[in-house]
C-alpha cells in the first residue's frame, strides 16, 4: 500500500510539473526549445545513484534547501527533510519528471496551434477549447507518461534506501532485504511475483479503460 501511495503521489506531481513544461517546450521557438530539451535530458547523463546522492546533500538539515528557505525568509527554522516521506517524494519526482514529460511533449509538438485558433474563432471559450480540442489529443502522451512513471516508481530501490526513512521503504527494499540479509528467498520470490502481477494488472486496466492504442510513447 505504501509503495502504491508513493508511486501515485510522484506520478501526479510529475504530471503537474511536466504538463506545463511540455507545453512550453512545444510552443517556444526552435532554438530555445532545443536548449530547454537539453536541460531536460541532462539528468539522463548521470546515474540514478548520483542523482539520489545529490538529493541527500540538498535535503540535509544544514543543506542547500534549508539555507535557501532561511535566506528568503520563507521559514524561521530548519526542516528535517532527510529520511522523510516529503524528501523521498521530492527526490523521486525530480528523477521521474523526464519520463513523464517526454511522452507528453512528443504528442504536443504534433498538434498545430491553428486548431486552437480555429476553436476561438468559432466562439469557444479558451478553457472549453482546451478541454474539448487540445486535451483529448494530448491524452495518449499523458497516459503513456503517467503509466511509465508509475510502473518505474513501484520498483524503486536506491532512492528510498538513501533518502527515505525506516517507514518509507518500498516493496523493492523488502525484496532486497529478504534476498541479501534474511536469505529468505521464498518470501522475496513471493513479493516479486506480487509486484509483477500488480504491474500487469495495472497495465491491463489502463489498456481496458483507455484503449491500448492510446497509450503511446511515440
Amino acid at each position: 500500500a505504501r509503495t502504491f501511495l508513493v508511486a501515485t503521489i510522484v506520478t501526479l506531481a510529475t504530471l503537474v510539473l511536466g504538463f506545463p513544461l511540455a507545453w512550453l517546450l512545444a510552443n517556444v521557438p526552435g532554438p530555445i526549445a532545443g536548449r530547454l530539451i537539453l536541460l531536460v535530458l541532462l539528468p539522463f547523463w548521470t546515474s540514478i545513484l548520483v542523482r539520489t546522492a545529490a538529493w541527500t546533500v540538498l535535503l540535509q538539515k544544514y543543506g542547500v534547501i534549508n539555507d535557501l528557505l532561511l535566506s528568503l525568509h520563507l521559514a524561521d527554522h530548519r526542516f528535517d527533510l532527510m529520511y522523510t516521506r516529503v524528501g523521498l517524494i521530492v527526490a523521486m519526482t525530480h528523477i521521474q519528471l523526464p519520463f513523464t514529460l517526454l511522452p507528453i511533449y512528443s504528442v504536443m509538438r504534433t498538434i498545430g496551434s491553428s486548431q486552437m485558433r480555429a476553436a476561438y474563432s468559432l466562439g469557444a471559450h479558451p478553457m472549453a477549447a482546451f478541454v474539448r480540442v487540445y486535451l483529448p489529443q494530448v491524452m495518449p502522451g499523458v497516459l503513456a507518461g503517467a503509466l511509465l512513471t508509475f510502473i518505474l516508481c513501484i520498483g524503486y530501490f536506491i532512492t528510498p534506501a538513501l533518502v527515505g526513512g525506516p517507514t518509507d521503504q518500498l516493496i523493492s527494499n523488502f525484496i532486497a532485504n529478504y534476498l541479501n540479509v534474511d536469505l529468505n528467498w521464498q518470501m522475496a520470490a513471493a513479493l516479486s511475483s506480487i509486484l509483477l502481477a500488480l504491474t500487469l494488472i495495472l497495465f491491463a486496466a489502463f489498456a481496458r479503460l483507455f484503449g491500448a492504442n492510446r497509450i503511446e510513447l511515440a
